[in-house]
């Protein structure tokens, strides 16, 4: 089974068991929550597991998923439940329910057939009934409100004639449901089901289980991995487990140089293996892009992305729970008390796929424009001014076209930037991304190899820094440009760059772009300093 067929920390480690249990003793629901690919189900059926072998109750988790496809059909959804429920009583318990699907639903209707079942099943049992039902919020519609009453109904017939605890497990807390009946009428997650006594998140991998996972595939094959990758590992992360586990299958088992056991996993290996997950478009990575789409995560990451602060405009402040629902989403994590809570991208692999996925189209129209060649010198190295030159002639030609076709026209410079430097990473370099919410500033560092064709371990790394800002009405040139030397500078000290440049945006209405587009040098901190402006 998935216990024993994978490299794994112990599910129940991620988790905790002991408030769990203490839930179930005191025949709470509940709803346990965390993003997709982060290990839920394996977890789930660990602590099924160990529940039945604890042996004061009996324990059932079935998988609702199946009914998704119902929306507001709920007797076609019953259906679905219901043989799901069949399945997991004989695999779990080694029961059969005494009638079929087709006669409970006959009989007792659609809107009171799980119940039927729960109590028939309860009824016949030694010991309560604790249930998991997963994928919970993949239900749609009158199939949802249908099974969360359903259960809110039998919540009183406890212990002896329904489940003693049911725990929700899924992506978002109950309360983010929004459920749409047939009839337009939208009702919330928390007023269907206000039994729900907790809500609990699901954990992800600590630095010291991302070394445990990654020692038991050299326990195995004896291919190590190099101590300088877990702490890029755990930037490239955070412990999310689906890209700790895809990061590692990657490097050993597609990168060429780690495919060869014999060799160690190295720095540069992690870094091509992320790279290679990101232009993959794996599905999980497809799977947050979409989310990207939806105005209340709009709102949320735009003004992450153009490194501002949140502010009250025509494209409206995100509210508390929209807040909550990116976090529950994974996108975003907040930083630790000492650092003021401020909510941040999750990793890094996050902060490079998310702005990638908001401009592939506009990336794909500018494929027809001139490739490597022209903006590399004879030597190998990047002419990054080059670029930037040819950056401002587009952003003026084509800045209105480009940004209004954006979503987040809140961080349409800083996007359209990053697009069009998106070549450098098609001609072989890479480009760290540094934003987040309230810094005033989006920091890139490209990385740049060369000489292209010469072999990696022989290869320099040309290290530029690029800070963008933005001048709005409310700030005058003076002091943002004041503020990006002194924050270019710095960065570059930080980074160990070789070059350092400086990209404003005039974002003021009325401004002739003749005034708008310059280029200049400006000295600070011990660096020359190229200022853009566009």
């Amino acid at each position: 089974g998935i216990l024993e067929d994978h490299y794994m920390v112990d599910p129940l480690r991620r988790i905790n068991y002991a408030e769990i249990i203490n839930l179930i003793d005191q025949k709470r629901y509940f709803v346990l929550h965390a993003p997709r690919q982060t290990g839920k189900t394996t977890s789930l059926l660990a602590m099924v597991k160990k529940i039945n072998e604890g042996g004061e109750y009996h324990c059932v988790y079935m998988n609702v998923e199946s009914a998704q496809t119902a929306r507001n059909d709920v007797t076609r959804g019953m259906l679905a439940i219901l043989s799901r429920l069949r399945i997991a009583v004989k695999i779990t318990l080694q029961k059969s329910l005494d009638v079929d699907s087709q006669t409970i639903i006959a009989e007792n209707g659609p809107d009171s057939a799980l119940a039927s079942a729960l109590r028939n099943i309860c009824e016949s049992l030694s010991k309560p009934l604790v249930l998991f039902i997963d994928e919970i919020d993949a239900l749609i519609g009158d199939v949802l409100v249908s099974v969360l009453r359903q259960l809110r109904t039998g919540y009183a017939d406890r212990p002896r004639y329904f489940p003693i605890s049911v725990i929700l497990c899924g992506v978002r807390d109950v309360r983010d449901y929004r459920i749409h009946q047939s009839d337009g009428e939208i009702i919330t997650g928390g007023s269907c089901f206000n039994i729900k006594a907790e809500s609990l998140r699901m954990g992800d991998f600590s630095q010291d289980e991302i070394r445990e996972l990654y020692e038991q595939h050299t326990a195995e094959t004896g291919q190590i991995f190099e101590e300088e990758i877990y702490p890029k590992v755990w930037s490239l992360t955070h412990g999310q487990p689906w890209l700790v586990n895809a990061l590692a299958n990657q490097a050993t088992s597609k990168i060429p140089d780690g495919r060869d056991g014999k060799n160690a996993i190295t720095l540069d290996i992690i870094e091509r293996a992320a790279e290679a997950l990101i232009l993959e478009r794996a599905t999980h990575l497809d799977q947050l892009a979409d989310k990207l789409r939806e105005d209340r995560v709009r709102r949320v990451i735009a003004p992450m992305i153009a490194g501002e602060g949140w502010s009250e405009d025509a494209n409206g402040m995100p509210s508390p729970d929209d807040l909550q629902y990116v976090i529950d989403l994974g996108l975003i994590r907040r930083l630790d008390a000492e650092h003021g809570r401020t909510p941040v991208i999750s990793n890094d692999i996050y902060r490079e796929i998310i702005p990638r996925e908001l401009t592939i189209i506009t990336q794909d129209g500018m494929a027809s424009r001139p490739a490597r060649s022209w903006y590399v010198e004879p030597d190998g190295r990047l002419d990054i001014s080059k670029l930037l030159r040819d950056f401002q002639q587009f952003f003026r030609e084509n800045v209105e076209s480009w940004i209004g076709a954006f979503d987040y026209k809140e961080a349409g410079f800083q996007l359209l930037l990053q697009a069009f430097l998106q070549r450098i990473v098609n001609g072989g370099g890479l480009i760290d991304r540094e934003y987040a919410l309230g810094r005033g500033r989006v920091d890139l560092l490209v990385r740049w190899r060369y000489p292209k064709d010469a072999p990696r371990g022989e290869q320099k790394e040309q290290r530029i820094v690029l800070e963008l800002k933005t001048i709005r009405k409310n700030r005058g040139p003076g002091s943002v440009l004041a503020e990006g030397l002194r924050q270019t500078a710095r960065y570059a000290d930080e980074s160990g760059a070789d070059e350092a440049h400086l990209v404003i945006c005039d974002e003021r209405p009325g401004q002739a772009w003749d005034e708008k587009i310059y280029e200049r040098d400006e000295e600070h901190g011990g660096h020359v300093i190229r200022v853009w402006g566009v």
